[in-house]
This record gives C-alpha cells, structure tokens and sequence, in this order.
C-alpha cells in the first residue's frame, strides 16, 4: 500500500463506486437497496457514509449511525486486494471518532454467525461478543 487513505463523508458522485466496492466485499443483500440505504444515511445529521480513499480511489468504507445511547457501524468494506493492509482498522479508528463526537458511549457492529473472518477482524479492534440477543421482524 503506498499513499495515506483520505476519509471523508461521500459525495454523490461515489455512490456507484461505493456500491460497486459493497458488491466486491459480499455486503449487498437482495432485500436491502444499497441506494436507499446511502440515502437514509445521508438524510440526517445522525448518520452518514464515510469513505476511505488511496491515490485517488475508493477502497474503505463504513456507514455510522448513532440512535443517541449508542453508535452503530454497517457496511464495513476494505477492497478484497487491499485486505490485511491495516485499512480495515483505519476506517473503523474514522467510524469510531465520528460517532464520539456525537455523544456515543458505546459501539456495535452487527456481524452474520457465518462471517468467521469478520468476528476476527472486530476481536482484533477490541470488540466482544455482548450478553444480548438481536431479535428480528421482517415487514
């Protein structure tokens, strides 16, 4: 990896690219419109999209959110050549700065019981397993 990654909020012009990076990762999910969910984030002063650039192209990024008691971290994508790089870490370190300046006290990342290589990554950010149950309702 040569360069530094540059983080910053997205712009419009990057939504086809971050999706396109989502899409690479495995992250899109036939029932979950990447466009509306980039939408809702960008909606309110409560939620965004950040996106971590090297030499000029997308190669991170991470949708924060906080409800106001805690934060919350979705779509955490580092670019599959890029994997291992230490990325992955930086972007977090940004979600993470973000939602402390909004109050948040905690974070949570939501991870599938499948995705082995993920529950690493986040053990390895000092995240653990909580004493809680996410429970579901589809509409």
């Amino acid at each position: 990896m040569s360069g530094a990654l540059e983080i910053t909020p997205i712009a419009d012009g990057d939504i086809d690219d971050v999706i396109a990076l989502w899409t690479r990762c495995g992250l899109t999910r036939p029932w979950n419109d990447p466009h509306a969910d980039i939408a809702l984030a960008r909606e309110t002063p409560s939620s965004d999209v950040l996106i971590g650039r090297l030499n000029g192209r997308i190669v991170a990024t991470a949708m924060v959110g906080s409800d106001g008691h805690r934060g919350y971290v979705y779509y955490v994508a580092v670019e599959p050549d890029l994997q291992g790089a230490g990325i992955g870490r930086e972007i977090m370190e940004a979600a993470e700065t973000w939602l402390k300046t909004k109050g948040c006290p905690k974070v949570h990342v939501l991870v599938r019981s499948a995705n082995t290589e993920a529950m690493a990554f986040y053990e390895r950010l000092g995240f653990a397993v909580d004493d809680a149950l996410l429970m579901g309702k589809r509409f």
